[in-house]
């Protein structure tokens, strides 16, 4: 489908749709950074929404919803992202009390992350409108994500990064042939980033400002695919769904698709959303009424969380949460490696610090009152754990070594483990007491 414009989320103001890739220039001259999004013709909009909608055939990639995405099909590159399983997570949900708890689980996207999906998008994009090169600023999914996109399309991909990130990422983002280039901070990738925007016309596809305001609008097309695969696996949608949020791009793009396919009538509603975030801005700025996100002080503090681990987000993330009534909760490093360990040992899921954020973050909104327990749940789960595997590691109990008999073994068993080899109970739920988790019922 074609885009006739790129639209600012926050005034309305809107741009050609083939240039306009540094958020809202009227929102940014009032400080209040904002980012735009992709609008297509309403009654091509909504015709192709009522036609894909819940089909009968389950979406087996993102690019069964192509006629929802700005990309011809000659220009569609893509490696299999998207049809990521629905999971319904029954222990886990009894552990904490929410009893109908789906998992999306992007971490089966090609290189682990749900960052595939922007990747796909905005390479696909940059291919439609020309561009020669893409650039980002990562230190991990993102990174790996563009790398991987841009090499599939032959295309150039300068990606500017520190030197400071987990081996993995980094490994992953220099194997697909990217040029790597690490700033001294943060804000100085951001710079750089820039600087190769306006010099060569390179076609950006992350955060790359400060304030930021989000990631290219053609990339978080590529995100509205969550939430249409959300709905078309549950065959509606959910009572609330919970995100981790840094920016807010995906939780954006998800919550733009929702709000699609309530106009054509594919749902009659729109779920609640809520915000998973580690040092708290977005629930600080809900807090105090503001429209415009403060940094939040951290006062130091680090987090084991390093994809979603930023002291600021956006207006579209906040955006989303007043739309939709959502709250913001943070989680601690300890909750949060409780919730990964649980979501291991108890679902067989084992996800990044960062995506079990939203796992972690689920006690405190139901004690809120802002989620309804019964309620029918879906935590998005956005990486793999093996983006970060020292992290796990490092909180993981040591092996105890047994000797060449089995009654050692088994005695170890017992003592360790808590395990009875001669009583194997079938109803034994929590195979992590010996490290337990502190996500458990809230009821």
């Amino acid at each position: 489908m074609h885009p006739i414009a790129l639209r600012c989320i926050r005034c309305g103001t809107e741009y050609p749709p083939n240039d306009a890739f540094g958020g809202c220039e009227r929102c940014e001259s009032l400080g209040k950074p904002t980012n735009l999004q992709v609008i297509y013709p309403e009654d091509e909009l909504i015709a192709a929404a009522r036609r894909i909608g819940r089909a009968t055939r389950q979406p087996t990639d993102m690019w069964h919803y192509r006629d929802l995405l700005p990309v011809d099909p000659d220009n569609v590159t893509t490696l299999g992202e998207g049809g990521t399983p629905l999971l319904a997570v029954p222990r886990l949900g009894a552990a904490i009390g929410v009893p109908r708890l789906y998992v999306k689980d992007e971490s089966r996207n090609p290189t682990g992350s749900f960052k595939d999906r922007l990747g796909a998008a905005a390479v696909s994009a940059a291919r439609q409108l020309g561009r020669q090169a893409v650039v980002g600023s990562s230190s991990g999914n993102a990174g790996a994500a563009l790398a991987a996109l841009a090499a599939r399309a032959g295309m150039p991909c300068v990606m500017f990064t520190t030197q400071d990130f987990p081996l993995a990422m980094k490994t992953q983002m220099g194997v697909y042939g990217t040029y790597l280039l690490a700033a001294p901070t943060i804000r100085d990738r951001w710079n750089l980033m820039e600087a190769g925007v306006r010099r060569y016309g390179w076609f950006p596809v992350t955060v790359y400002r400060y304030p930021f305001f989000g990631s290219n609008a053609y990339g978080i097309e590529g995100y509205k695919t969550i939430g249409y695969e959300i709905v078309d696996q549950l065959d509606g949608p959910p009572d609330a769904i919970v995100f981790p949020v840094g920016a807010g791009d995906a939780f954006s793009g998800t919550y733009k698709a929702l709000t699609e396919y309530a106009r054509a009538g594919v749902i009659d509603r729109v779920p609640t959303m809520h915000a998973a975030e580690v040092f708290g801005p977005l629930e600080q700025a809900l807090a105090t009424g503001s429209d415009v996100v403060q940094e939040a002080d951290t006062h130091g503090v680090t987090t084991v969380a390093i994809s979603v681990g930023s002291t600021m987000s956006t207006y579209q993330a906040l955006d989303v949460l007043q739309r939709t009534g959502g709250a913001a909760r943070s989680a601690s490093n300890a909750e949060m490696l409780a919730a990964q360990r649980d979501l291991a040992a108890l679902e067989g899921i084992w996800v990044e610090t960062s995506s079990a954020l939203a796992v972690a973050a689920l006690p405190k909104l139901v004690r809120a009152g802002a989620l309804d327990p019964e309620g029918v749940v879906v935590a998005v789960l956005t990486s793999t754990g093996l983006k970060d595997p020292e992290t796990t590691a490092a909180n993981l109990p040591p092996i105890p070594s047994v000797g060449a008999d089995f009654e050692t073994a088994a005695q170890t068993l017992q003592e360790i483990y808590r395990f009875d080899p001669a009583n194997q109970n079938p109803t034994h739920t929590d195979p992590t007491n010996r490290n337990p988790g502190t996500l458990r019922s809230t009821t």
